[in-house]
């Protein structure tokens, strides 16, 4: 009877040891998230004051081509007050961005080894660094051109009055089209480190590269060429970045080999 209970016992003991580790994670999971949260709650409640202002930057690229008398205007009843709302929880969001990479690396962190731990360091930080840039260029590059041209060609006698709302997903759109563009370079990283393929093979894909990215162009832009060719061609240019850092990545097969040659040593 004492054996059967020890046995019992034993079973009992190892299955609480197996499901202890999975709760440790979830609750540890459900921390680094509620962070997170309150990170962006936190911002959001400090910039809310500033909402009309943060508005009034971002749409400063459209303003600054209207016609003399025209503006902008809200056609719904809660636009004027939903649309900033909106642009500023998403100003948030961005802003934290880095402490949000943080929490997610804490936690993965101690399942890598150690030069994965060396990889991802300098690649979550380019990462980061890459979306703000292609955000930027968006704006500062993409935004007076667009603008510029679509505010030029309208026929005569209509007046540009473009919705509040309506501007604001077309440049949040924008603004994660180049965002994502602009990661092309992690991306080819990745998929060398990881195994996927080669420096030699992206060279031979090189053409079918270059049509893709006009093609992501054409489908996340506006239909002219101005704005497609203006996330095409940095795309295009990313991806030779991306090759040439590939260059000094070892690739999982060659760090597989490099720890069995020093094991047998």
């Amino acid at each position: 009877m004492s054996t059967h209970q020890n046995e019992n016992g034993q079973k009992g003991n190892g299955s609480a040891d197996q499901e202890q580790p999975l709760i440790q994670h979830l609750l540890e999971l459900r921390n680094r998230i509620l962070r997170s949260v309150i990170v962006i709650v936190a911002i959001f409640l400090g910039l809310f004051y500033f909402a009309n202002d943060i508005y009034a930057f971002v749409s400063q690229p459209l303003r600054a081509y209207l016609p003399e008398g025209a503006s902008m205007i809200a056609t719904e009843v809660a636009s004027p007050f939903l649309t900033p709302f909106k642009l500023t929880l998403v100003v948030a969001i961005f802003i934290s961005v880095p402490f949000i990479l943080h929490q997610a690396w804490a936690f993965i962190s101690p399942g890598l080894y150690q030069h994965e731990k060396k990889l991802a360091i300098p690649l979550l930080v380019s990462s980061v660094l890459l979306f703000y840039g292609g955000a930027a260029f968006a704006y500062y590059v993409v935004f007076p051109l667009v603008f510029g041209f679509f505010t030029s060609v309208g026929p005569e006698g209509v007046t540009i009055m473009t919705d509040i709302n309506k501007y604001l997903d077309f440049v949040l759109k924008m603004f994660f089209a180049f965002g994502m563009a602009f990661e092309i370079p992690v991306a080819t990283v990745l998929m060398v480190a990881s195994g996927l393929t080669t420096v030699e093979e992206l060279k031979k894909k090189r053409p079918y590269v270059v049509v893709g990215c006009f093609v992501i162009g054409m489908l996340l832009t506006p239909p002219d060429v101005i704005s497609q060719s203006l996330l095409a061609i940095p795309m295009w240019l990313l991806f030779e970045c991306g090759i040439v850092f590939s260059r000094f990545v070892q690739t999982r097969e060659e760090v597989d080999k490099e720890r069995e040659e020093q094991e047998n040593a």
